[in-house]
Parts: C-alpha cells; sequence; structure tokens
C-alpha cells in the first residue's frame, strides 16, 4: 500500500495539472492547501524553490518528495505499466513535451504573469486594483495563446495529436484558473471551448470546479459541463 499527501495551492496552474493528473491515474491522496506566500508556508521546508505542488509518497517503507509538476507527472508515468498520459509516437511524445514547456514558459511569462497577477495575486497580497493597462496587455497576450490552440485543434483530436494525454491536462489546469475569473472568451474559439468541454466532462476535473477563491465568485460557467 502507498500513501500520497500533495501539498498544493488550488489556483496554482501546476498544482491543478497534479491533481488532474492523479485523478485521471485513480491515485487516492490527501490534500493540504498551502500558501506559498506565506513564511510559515510547509512547503518551503519540503522544495528548495518554495513552490507548489509537492507530492509526498510513502510506499513499502520507502518514502520520497516530488516537488513540482515534471516530477510528479513524470514519477506517475513511471509507475504506470502501459503509457498513461504520454503518447507512444515519438513525434507526439515530442509535441507533448513542446507544448508542456510552452506553458510552463511563454504562457506563464506572457499571460499568468499578468492576469492573474492583476487578477489574483493582488488581492491575495493587497496590492491594491488592478491595473487596467496591464489587464488590456494579458488579454491581448492570451488572444494571441488561444489562436495558437485553436489551429492546432482544427487538424487534431488533441492538443499533441491522437489522444488526450499531459499537454491536455497543463492546458486545461493553466486555462481553467483563467476562466474561473471570466478571462476566456469561449465564444470565439469554438474548437477549443469544445476540448474544453470534453475535459471538463472527465471525473478527475470534479474536485477543480468545486474550487472557490476567497472574495471572488467564480465564472457564470466555470462549473457547468455544457455551456
Amino acid at each position: 500500500m502507498s500513501a500520497c499527501v500533495l501539498y498544493h495551492f488550488a489556483f496554482d496552474p501546476g498544482s491543478r495539472a497534479v491533481r488532474l493528473a492523479l485523478g485521471e491515474a485513480k491515485r487516492d491522496f490527501t490534500e493540504t492547501l498551502v500558501r506559498p506566500w506565506e513564511n510559515d508556508c510547509p512547503v518551503a521546508g519540503l522544495n528548495p524553490s518554495g513552490m507548489p505542488p509537492v507530492l509526498q509518497v510513502t510506499e513499502d517503507s520507502r518514502s520520497l518528495t516530488l516537488c513540482e509538476p515534471a516530477a510528479i507527472l513524470g514519477w506517475l508515468e513511471d509507475r504506470s505499466r502501459e503509457p498513461f498520459l504520454m503518447p507512444t509516437d515519438a513525434a507526439e511524445r515530442a509535441e507533448t513535451r513542446r507544448l508542456v514547456g510552452w506553458f510552463d514558459r511563454r504562457f506563464t511569462d506572457e499571460v499568468n504573469a499578468v492576469l492573474l497577477h492583476e487578477r489574483m495575486e493582488k488581492p491575495l497580497l493587497r496590492l491594491g486594483s488592478p491595473d487596467a493597462r496591464a489587464l488590456r496587455a494579458g488579454r491581448e497576450a492570451l488572444r494571441s495563446h488561444l489562436a495558437m490552440l485553436e489551429d492546432l485543434l482544427a487538424n487534431r483530436d488533441a492538443l499533441a495529436g491522437r489522444r488526450i494525454g499531459q499537454a491536455d491536462f497543463v492546458a486545461a489546469a493553466h486555462l481553467s484558473v483563467l476562466d474561473y475569473f471570466g478571462e476566456v472568451p469561449w465564444a470565439n474559439w469554438p474548437g477549443l471551448k469544445t476540448w474544453y468541454m470534453k475535459l471538463k466532462s472527465r471525473p478527475c476535473f470534479r474536485p477543480l470546479l468545486a474550487d472557490r477563491f476567497p472574495g471572488v465568485a467564480a465564472s457564470a460557467w466555470y462549473a457547468d459541463l455544457d455551456f
């Protein structure tokens, strides 16, 4: 038997990607919610970067501390007897890695660092009201990324190829946080909206749809499977 404890912040995209993957793998785990910006956050003693998510695993009297999404998703893949969230086709595996890297860097730097800072971090840290110019810049950057994803889905069943996998869960984790704050104009991206509806309908997505950010109501469609 194994025991898993996940330290995570509910509105951190990386934490959400791991929660989706654990749910898809049907792995039981205990949640410890953390606030990584606080000095006494327990993650600081588990991960040198101080960032969630962190998964502590006890299995066959052996303890592992897995820090951040790449390590946790890789561990899940390595433990699976069959390919789990990584495709078997070499080209699709390469595309999966490209897209995961895209969200970790380009999307995070150009979109999340702006929109989530204004909509989420400022209220948490009491840094004042969102800046209108920053919001416009973040939304413009988001549109360019959504256009890229729409183009990919015009010729694919999933982002990296033929089946839902790691790239889809990572992308959905990022978009779901923005969707909570009403920042994704789904009507402009019909292919992407259909793809997201399919992901939202998976059982692993249900815990995310129950998340609530203090002081900010979810978008009207956030928890609707058919929106």
